[in-house]
């Protein structure tokens, strides 16, 4: 991933600490390729659920002796609906005769023509449909990955320097001190505090931002885990302008073709957060952390940083 930091009043040449030309900032056909098999593994972990429950299908499927048995396993159902073509979301605004009528339907024209083939294509059918979600799903997953690597590289710092600190928990939304051992930890963090020179700093992520009424990726704070404890602290922390250090962008998709759209869409989000900021007595940082950057892109961003104020 490239970063990309601006603010002003920085030195015009703070940037060439990091970079030497615009190839710098490329991202390498060795990061692409190593992008797209965490994404295939990812894809490949996030369908063990599928395969499992088409497995069980396929069991109780195997002790009846026609399709039309199905009708008799009713904790089955969810399953027979999503086979039918019924997604969970559609699910919700059926009634009862309407889930029979769709599994019926399944039968009659799907299943009973298949003969003795009729539970391989049940299956087939369960498992088309959940893998048309899981893709749904995997348009998510390249976020997700890419805020578990920021994670990944904040904790793995802040352990080479010794330095405590505490993670905000996705499942309970409560703040925890690091663990004793911090596997996988990236996997349950919505955000991370510690202390720099005993000034605390916490970052979090996708908060909606009073100032910018929009929800912005990573927030660096200077404030304490503390500060964001409750519902209520946290709604007032958020609203103190001046307690934002930086706001950015994160966008994890690695196919080079939508680099381009990925950039156009994050410039029109820092730009909006400058402008919401602008009337600030300390005006954050912005950056820009991108798993795509090709060639006009890495040139575009190149320009705008020798043009900082």
């Amino acid at each position: 991933m490239c970063l990309y930091l601006e603010k002003e009043g920085l030195s015009v040449n703070a940037f060439l600490q990091h970079l030497r030309a615009a190839e710098d900032l490329k991202t390498t056909y060795e990061a692409t390729r190593a992008g797209f098999v965490a994404m295939a593994l990812e894809k490949s972990r996030q369908a063990t659920p599928f395969i499992e429950q088409a497995r069980v299908l396929k069991a109780a499927a195997a002790a009846l002796q026609a399709p039309i048995d199905l009708l008799s396993l009713h904790d089955l159902q969810p399953a027979l609906l999503v086979a039918s073509g019924v997604s969970d979301k559609a699910t919700a605004y059926l009634q009862a005769s309407d889930r029979e009528d769709a599994i019926l339907s399944l039968i009659r024209n799907y299943l009973e023509p298949q003969g003795s083939n009729w539970i391989e294509e049940l299956v087939y059918r369960f498992l088309l449909t959940r893998g048309d979600s899981l893709g749904g799903a995997m348009r998510n997953i390249a976020g997700a990955l890419a805020q578990r690597k920021v994670t990944r590289a904040v904790v793995a710092a802040l352990t080479l320097l010794g330095q405590p600190y505490q993670y905000l928990d996705i499942a309970s939304n409560i703040w925890l001190p690091k663990p004793e051992s911090d596997a996988d930890i990236e996997l349950r963090v919505r955000g991370l505090s510690w202390l720099t020179k005993q000034v605390p700093r916490t970052l979090v992520y996708n908060i909606k931002v009073p100032a910018v009424n929009k929800n912005v990726d990573l927030c660096l704070l200077n404030c304490s885990a503390k500060e964001l404890a409750s519902g209520k602290a946290a709604r007032l922390t958020y609203q103190l302008n001046d307690l934002y250090l930086a706001l950015g962008e994160l966008k994890g998709g690695i196919d080079p073709a939508g680099a381009d759209e990925h950039w156009k869409t994050a410039q029109a989000a820092l730009g909006r957060i400058q402008k919401s900021f602008s009337e600030a007595s300390n005006l954050p940082l912005i950056f820009f952390i991108g798993a795509a950057i090709e060639r006009d892109m890495a040139n575009e961003i190149w320009l705008q940083l020798q043009n900082v104020p």
